[in-house]
């Protein structure tokens, strides 16, 4: 296949009410995991690489360029999104690396200047047929994220929209990136709201830390995009652990990265069919 447009696939979960799994990648075995679980269930993926990504590599091209050629590859629908660029110039950088979406995000931004900086990068974006993420209402530590008031406003949320002209918009409805327990509380009667308020898909970041019945509840409650990193991450870190753990002369890595990778493989490909068809089993761990 080639390369699939990140609008396709979300505008696909949109129109039918279900959700579209965007994964993160933080090396080539995760990136392999996750297009082998796109193939396995028969569904299509988003791979994210993030700011803090880019970074811990040095820099985005040599990952990206290696990830966008397993989408190409791939016997399934894969896409490819920059997640959570703060930086203006990453973000257009990705654009002319051939990303099929980007996420800027201006959430720490007084609105005005969010407004304003992501219209540049909608501009840049749209003009190369890119997808474009943005973020409204603060998404943040565990314990900001679960403050009270801190969610995205439904009168905002649709004047940031139409100020912007964004093709999907992440909003804080009670979860919070990098928790290690699925223990968040969402606030479906505000995603009900938002998604009423609308025209575009809504995206759930720090879906880590929210069970897999309340993931079902957000998608017909609303949500399209679900972002998950750490507990994917968690999976592919205890299969390495038990593995060295086990024996303690090891010394060449494929011998704990690769059950690694099929261990978070495996829960991706349930999470893509839970997130798609509200079924494939509780997996808590």
């Amino acid at each position: 296949m080639t390369l699939t447009a990140t609008r396709t696939l979300i505008d696909e979960a949109y129109s039918s009410g279900t959700g579209i799994g965007a994964f993160n990648v933080v090396s080539l075995e995760t990136a392999e995991g996750l297009v082998s679980a796109s193939e396995r269930a028969g569904l299509g993926v988003i791979l994210q690489i993030s700011e803090n990504c880019a970074r811990y590599h040095g820099s985005l091209a040599p990952l990206a360029k290696a990830v966008l050629a397993m989408a190409t590859s791939a016997a399934t629908p894969v896409s490819v999104h920059l997640d959570h660029a703060e930086d203006e110039a990453l973000a257009l950088e990705a654009i002319d690396l051939g990303f099929s979406s980007v996420m800027y995000d201006g959430a720490k931004l007084p609105f005005a200047e969010n407004v304003a900086a992501t219209q540049r990068i909608v501009a840049a974006a749209h003009a190369a047929g890119v997808f474009v993420e943005a973020e409204l209402g603060k998404i943040g530590g565990k314990d900001g994220a679960h403050a009270p008031g801190v969610r995205t406003d439904p009168v905002e949320a649709r004047a940031f929209v139409a100020d912007t002209g964004v093709d999907a918009l992440a909003v804080a409805v009670g979860s919070s990136h990098a928790m290690t327990d699925r223990v968040a509380t969402l606030d479906l009667d505000l995603i009900t709201s938002l998604r009423a308020a609308l025209d575009v898909p809504l995206v759930l970041h720090g879906s880590s830390g929210v069970a897999d019945d309340t993931l079902v509840a957000a998608v017909r409650s609303g949500m399209t995009k679900i972002n998950v990193s750490t507990h994917l991450n968690g999976f592919y870190t205890r299969a390495a652990r038990e593995v060295l753990d086990g024996d303690r002369a090891i010394v060449d890595p494929r011998k704990y990265l690769t059950p690694a990778r099929e261990a978070l493989s495996l829960e991706a490909e349930r999470l893509l069919v839970l997130f798609a068809r509200g079924t494939g089993g509780s997996n808590e761990s």
